[in-house]
């Protein structure tokens, strides 16, 4: 079954503190592990969520800024310990190289994964492949920044109920998928005739800039933004001042982009409770979570477009109804619900103290919705 998941592993901005580590978020897209920003703790973050290097086949590095790729030294070896038997491909900006190769060899250990390094030299595509695009684009933030975008392609997605009305079984599901229509028993049955659009979800990652059109171009459309919020709006001109956005920024972004799911992190230190920085993005944009270390937060998925199934299923059955001994339609079976998801909260790198409340067995921040 096919996992969509961000895994927050630290949200912490330039130093982390007892709650919140130094960046670092796993996305999970079916057979994809693509790490983001790993900063300093990442791999100890991994063990708390459970999260194995196997897991991962792709980097992405938006800038050479400590907090966003100091886990990359550590990283490095942990592949190689663990032997990850598939190639391991690394995003960054170019001017960053000598950053790079640094945190590739910080220290003697005997490297046996394959690394295959992609430094980014302009905007665009970085990667493509039958399944997914992923894109990024300069940010402003005073070094070499890039967000990136992923996109996967277009597909169509099988109507079951009009496969059966129309006799398509077993091997014969595969030669319509691949060739476009399949005969049976002596009738040609089309592609388009037994499926509807799915349009390929999409995914934004705006880490450190000021608010700049291409923020809002990474995000457009996507199903799920993660995306800076160093500061709030009381203190929007040192945010401006340092390359940053406020939760409010963050979220008109998204409002313009058009996003679909706002997650915001990248919290500056100054910060114990993010319950303002909720209030203040959902003034915005209604569909905003705060992100939390250890915290699982699904990809939203899409709903199956019910007028265009329901538009092909009477076609079919009026097609049906003129064939010569045809069997009468079984009435649509409804999906089962899913369970909701649990996020669980990663345990806190330091002993508890007074200050933490312990909550079904999680330690949680206190004043923390």
């Amino acid at each position: 079954m096919s996992v969509r998941e961000l895994i927050v592993l630290g949200t912490s901005s330039q130093v982390p503190t007892r709650y919140r580590n130094h960046n670092g978020y796993l996305l999970r897209w079916d057979e994809e592990g693509i790490l983001f920003d790993p900063g300093e703790g990442t791999q100890r973050q991994m063990i708390y969520a459970d999260v194995t290097a196997t897991s991962i086949n792709r980097v992405m590095i938006t800038h050479f800024h400590g907090d966003h790729c100091l886990g990359l030294a550590g990283m490095s070896q942990r592949l190689s310990l663990d032997r990850v038997p598939h190639p391991v491909h690394i995003h960054f900006p170019a001017s960053g190289q000598v950053f790079y190769d640094r945190l590739r060899r910080a220290s003697i250990y005997h490297a046996v994964a394959e690394l295959v390094p992609h430094p980014v030299r302009q905007e665009g595509v970085v990667h493509e492949d039958e399944r997914l695009i992923l894109e990024c684009r300069r940010l402003d933030h005073g070094v070499d920044t890039y967000g990136y975008r992923l996109v996967e392609r277009d597909r169509r997605t099988m109507l079951p109920e009009v496969l059966a009305e129309r006799g398509v079984r077993g091997r014969a599901i595969g030669e319509l998928q691949r060739n476009g229509e399949v005969e049976v028993q002596g009738e040609v049955v089309r592609l388009d005739e037994v499926s509807v659009p799915c349009p390929g979800q999409r995914f934004a990652f705006v880490m450190d800039t000021r608010p700049c059109r291409a923020a809002i171009e990474l995000a457009e459309g996507v199903d799920m933004l993660v995306i800076e919020s160093t500061y709030l709006s009381s203190e929007q001109r040192e945010a401006n001042d340092h390359g940053h956005m406020t939760a409010r920024q963050a979220a008109i972004i998204a409002r313009e982009a058009g996003a679909k799911l706002v997650v915001l992190t990248h919290f500056s230190q100054r910060y114990q409770s993010l319950d303002p920085f909720l209030k203040e993005a959902r003034a915005v944009h209604p569909n905003v979570v705060v992100a939390k270390d250890g915290r699982r937060i699904p990809i939203p998925r899409r709903q199956r477009t019910d007028n265009e199934a329901a538009e092909i299923m009477g076609s079919n059955r009026t097609a049906t109804r003129a064939l010569p001994g045809a069997q009468p339609a079984l009435p649509p079976t409804a999906p089962p619900t899913a369970p909701p998801t649990v996020l669980p909260t990663v345990l806190p790198t330091v002993p508890p103290t007074a200050e933490t409340s312990q909550v079904a067995g999680e330690m949680l921040e206190p004043d923390d919705g």
